[in-house]
């Protein structure tokens, strides 16, 4: 057994971390990251060009579903693009000509988000940048001939955002994949993955793709001892827990689920918790752009919203994906979307930045968070009449106060429990929308 170890500036001690799974596990998920609860996930490349897939499939499988000649995309394709035309045609067509990395990231701190966590590569093995351990396929060599990595985390400095990148485990038909996994992984994925980690020190390492083979196939854990003890971003990198398929929601660093689940027939609510989550999902149904979605597919900022405080309540961080289209543009609607939960976050951000759980208990239509002696009750509804906090203990030295609005709020006391009586408040004086915020305090 290969042991490494480390020294830790802030804390003073050697921390050791070894080449299994009982001692990686030990290592706590940086502080920042359960700060932080709001992220935004990016899904772009080729596949943004077609930017199609039948309702609720991921457009980013284009490639893939092109294999499937009973598929709605592979009709579509042949309608569209012609029998002739490959998949790796499209590179003539993502010309990002309208992408400007500073609109992106002016958008990305007026959004509230705290972190991104942008596609660097796919399950089609084409980069936003240029990998020495890889071929040309890639943004630089090909296509538009930029490295977006570098362009969006150097707009976001001066941000409050945090840059962070998603990257493959696997590759849909990468030769030395599908002819041998582990030399795949030796020899192209590991070095690729340190060079990326040293190269753009990102903040989060948001890996997928890992399902078809268990975490020593990849060597995985080889790689974590790597990053927790060498790497130049050993103190705050976050990674996730798709690292083998006996992996999500047991090993690794924080645990995801993508649109409610960790994986089929697995929600959150099925593990022992024992450090932060993350729920990643699209606005619509895909991550990459899918020009097939509509209107009605979408979910509006009062659903979004409500979505993140859930998930704060519980504990958990909310990334929230765009799919941006070809030519670099983000989708009028997912802008609005954005914006509107800055404008709301804005307002009400004490009660979900630097909060943790405070109850495990639920009441229906109320969100609660805590930050040090302070709980927050977010409400799903407007506030009139009054609200019962179930979860709260009457106590005579409580003080509320509504964020948003310089309304007076009386505490009563509604059989042990807190009962806050709202006087009659205009709309038009409260400084959001959708949910509304009773803070706590003695």
């Amino acid at each position: 057994m290969t042991l490494q170890i480390c020294f830790d500036k802030h804390n003073g001690v050697i921390k050791m971390y070894e080449n299994n799974w009982e001692s990686l596990n030990k290592r706590p998920v940086p502080e920042w990251f359960s700060d932080a609860k709001f992220g935004i996930f990016i899904h772009w490349g080729l596949y943004s060009v077609p930017a199609y897939t039948k309702k609720g499939d991921y457009a980013e499988w284009y490639m893939r579903q092109l294999e499937d000649k009973s598929s709605e995309t592979h009709a579509f394709h042949n309608r569209v693009y012609g029998e002739k035309t490959k998949y790796e045609d499209f590179v003539n067509g993502f010309k990002a000509e309208l992408f400007d990395a500073k609109k992106w990231a002016d958008l990305f701190q007026k959004s509230g988000a705290k972190y991104i966590n942008i596609v660097s590569k796919h399950h089609d093995g084409y980069c936003l940048y240029k990998s020495d351990y890889a071929w040309n396929w890639n943004s630089v060599d090909v296509g538009p001939h930029r490295d977006f990595l570098q362009e969006l985390k150097d707009a976001l400095v001066g941000t409050d955002v945090r840059f962070g990148v998603y990257h493959s485990v696997y590759e849909w038909f990468h030769p030395t994949y599908l002819k041998n996994p582990e030399q795949y992984a030796l020899e192209h994925l590991i070095p690729m993955l340190k060079e990326l980690v040293e190269k753009y020190q990102p903040n989060t390492l948001f890996t997928d793709g890992e399902w078809e083979h268990p975490s020593n196939i990849w060597h995985s854990t080889e790689f974590l001892q790597w990053l927790y003890n060498e790497s130049s971003v050993k103190d705050i990198i976050v990674p996730n827990d798709r690292w083998g398929k006996e992996t999500r929601g047991r090993l690794g660093g924080n645990f995801t689920t993508e649109y409610g689940y960790i994986e089929e027939g697995r929600k959150i609510e099925d593990v022992e918790l024992d450090r932060p989550f993350e729920e990643c999902r699209g606005i619509g149904r895909s991550f990459g752009f899918n020009r097939n979605e509509e209107l009605t597919d979408y979910l509006s900022a009062k659903e979004l919203i409500e979505m993140l405080c859930d998930l704060v309540s519980k504990g958990g961080n909310f990334l929230l994906n765009i799919g941006p289209a070809a030519d670099g543009t983000i989708p009028v609607i997912m802008e609005e979307r954005l914006l509107q939960m800055g404008d709301w976050l804005r307002v009400n951000g004490e009660a979900i930045y630097g909060t943790r759980i405070y109850s495990k208990s639920l009441q229906e239509g109320v969100y609660y968070t805590k930050k040090g002696n302070d709980v927050y009750a977010i409400m799903n509804r407007f506030p009139f009449g009054s609200q019962v906090l179930e979860l709260v203990d009457y106590d005579p030295a409580l003080k509320a106060s509504l964020l948003g609005s310089d309304a007076v709020l009386e505490i009563k006391d509604n059989s042990g429990k807190a009962e806050i009586v709202f006087p009659a408040i205009n709309p038009d004086t409260v400084d959001c929308n959708w949910l509304y915020t009773i803070k706590l305090s003695k």
